[in-house]
């Protein structure tokens, strides 16, 4: 059975869910929705656009799931907030694994997430709450990755690795098996990880916390 969803978003992320949702799952897209000072045009891939203070009158949440695609601007700050949001109105937040993923034996992805193909998780892993797995990461066995996290592409999470919270990932990094990534860390693209971060770290290509760009990184994401 066919299920309706409005996607909250007007950026790339949103049209590009849109294309995986009714391409390869069991979701239609009804509409797409943003606060009205974001929008600028009534239709996106010929969809309604629908400002989301009038959302529950056309699209009530008896009726309606929703999905968050927005990226990591303020280390997924902004996600999470709207994520709230919409639970608060009452709206199921559904999760998206691609036909393509591979994942083996018991693991555990909650509410909001999307994971696209190439990606293997491993038995046991644990994905939290509102979490991006772009394409082509490898998730090893017993990882956990927290709530409001986004994993760019081809990184390589090992077995037994800890994602705190609002964290980000950039392409190609490599975190060491055990190693735990303390909340609202930066890795970025290309860094290798093989001991445990601070929170709010940012970290460059040979691993070590770049304390001079830290506060300015963190406000441009």
């Amino acid at each position: 059975m066919t299920r309706q969803v409005v996607i909250f978003g007007l950026g790339d992320f949103a049209s590009v869910a849109c294309v995986y949702l009714e391409q390869d799952s069991p979701y239609k897209v009804a509409a797409f929705t943003a606060h009205q000072k974001f929008i600028h045009t009534p239709h996106l891939l010929g969809k309604p656009v629908v400002p989301f203070e009038r959302l529950e009158e056309q699209f009530p949440p008896q009726q309606y799931d929703m999905f968050v695609a927005i990226g990591f601007t303020r280390l997924n700050k902004a996600r999470a907030d709207i994520y709230d949001l919409c639970k608060s109105r009452g709206y199921t937040l559904i999760s998206y694994v691609n036909s393509k993923a591979v994942h083996w034996g018991k693991i555990q992805i909650g509410d909001n997430c999307f994971i696209l193909e190439n990606n293997v998780i491993q038995p046991f892993a644990t994905i939290g709450n509102d979490v991006v797995v772009w394409s082509g990461n490898h998730i090893g066995h017993h990882a956990t990755i927290g709530d409001h996290v986004f994993i760019t592409s081809h990184a390589v999470i090992s077995g037994r690795v800890g994602v705190g919270s609002h964290c980000f990932i950039g392409v190609n990094a490599t975190i060491r098996d055990g190693v735990t990534i303390a909340p609202e860390c930066v890795i970025g693209a290309g860094a290798l990880i093989l001991k445990d971060t601070v929170a709010q770290g940012v970290y460059g290509v040979h691993g070590t916390e770049a304390a001079a760009f830290k506060s300015s990184k963190l406000k441009n994401l």
